[in-house]
């Protein structure tokens, strides 16, 4: 009889998105071993992008790079080069457009002011109209941080497409803050690195994954079940931390959403940006992606995306969680469980029930790899 042949690793990961990628890089680098699943057809997770006629498609919706964060721009610099992309997108409301984020361009469109002090009288004027001093509701909220005229035409009907309820049924504290730049400067991020890795996203975690085993279409309870010829120290889990533990808690909740793409090869220049917001409420989508924009891609035809906000129900892709009070009680009560689940490393957006930028997801598990030393 022959002997069964065992697979031992230091590290099963679960996940090849961001943070799974990082820390199997990481921990390949301190001379571990590491074995990556992953549920999709493809790395990359959220970030992946696929070429369509030449063109990278973010498929999950776009992802702008952006960081003030030396070690992570440093770090992602080994894997690709990144262009000098700057994201300036645009507001659409029934056909007028306006710049964001919220600066003097924009308050040039809405009222024609031309001098920061112009533009704050107008500003002030309209919330002090408002006498709003305690928001009990994102409406409120809004209203009291900029006024009527940009939160009718710039917030409304966005932020309800985007949550799928009224402002007024939304709590304030989804708004904490609106930035207003009282200056002529349209890009929307402010820190010192911004950019698009040439060649895609996909590109980028392929590189970081050189020399690391992942296996694709595979599910982690499945997996458990069906290779016992594969062994591990430990586990990193980046899935959804509620269904780790079969929800037995009950499940945690986010918002989904869905994407249209179209290929239009008799159009060079759909939109001539890379991201349109569509803010009224009428237009079911909340923006569109023009693809070929990110890299400055001269190519024949074009690719856009219409971005739909969806609700959300199991076996839905879950993008942005809901971080109420009952879901962040929920999510305590299974971290809890987690920091007792001797040999398992929960990280990542899913796995910490957390939206993050890319640049802090890196941050993120980097961290982790470092504290596994």
């Amino acid at each position: 009889m022959s002997e069964a042949f065992f697979m031992h690793y230091d590290y099963l990961i679960v996940g090849a998105g961001l943070y799974g990628a990082t820390f199997a890089n990481m921990k390949l680098k301190q001379g571990k071993t590491c074995f990556i699943i992953e549920k999709r057809n493809h790395i990359g997770g959220n970030v992946y992008t696929e070429s369509i006629n030449g063109i990278n498609v973010h498929k999950y919706g776009a992802h702008i790079f952006h960081t003030s964060d030396e070690k992570v721009w440093n770090y992602v610099n080994q894997f690709a080069d990144f262009n000098n992309y700057i994201n300036s997108p645009i507001a659409n409301f029934k056909g007028e457009l306006y710049h964001l984020p919220f600066n003097m361009n924009t308050f040039k469109e809405m009222w024609g002011a031309e001098t920061p002090e112009e533009a704050k009288a107008i500003i002030e004027k309209q919330r002090q109209a408002e006498g709003i001093t305690e928001p009990k509701n994102l409406e409120e909220q809004a209203l009291s941080l900029v006024g009527r005229d940009i939160y009718e035409k710039l917030i409304k009907g966005y932020t309800e497409k985007q949550w799928g309820r009224d402002c007024k049924d939304l709590p304030s504290f989804i708004i904490r803050r609106l930035p207003l730049r009282f200056e002529y400067n349209n890009n929307y991020f402010n820190d010192k690195y911004q950019g698009i890795p040439i060649g895609g996203y996909t590109g980028m975690i392929e590189k970081m994954l050189e020399g690391i085993e992942v296996r694709l279409n595979t599910d982690y309870k499945s997996f458990l079940e069906t290779n016992k010829d594969i062994t591990y120290d430990k586990v990193l889990y980046t899935g959804p931390i509620d269904e780790y533990f079969d929800y037995k808690l009950g499940q945690l909740e986010f918002r989904s959403l869905c994407f249209k793409n179209e290929i239009l090869s008799e159009v060079d220049d759909y939109q001539g940006n890379a991201v349109m917001n569509y803010t009224d409420r009428e237009t079911p989508y909340t923006r569109i992606i023009e693809h070929k924009h990110f890299e400055f891609n001269k190519c024949k035809g074009t690719v856009v995306t219409k971005e739909y906000p969806a609700a959300w129900k199991p076996g839905d892709e879950p993008y942005y969680p809901i971080n109420d009070d009952r879901n962040n009680t929920l999510y305590d009560e299974y971290k809890a469980l987690a920091e007792k689940e001797e040999g398992v490393i929960f990280g990542g957006r899913l796995g910490s029930y957390k939206y993050y930028d890319m640049d802090k997801v890196i941050a993120a598990a980097m961290d982790a790899a470092r504290a596994e030393l």
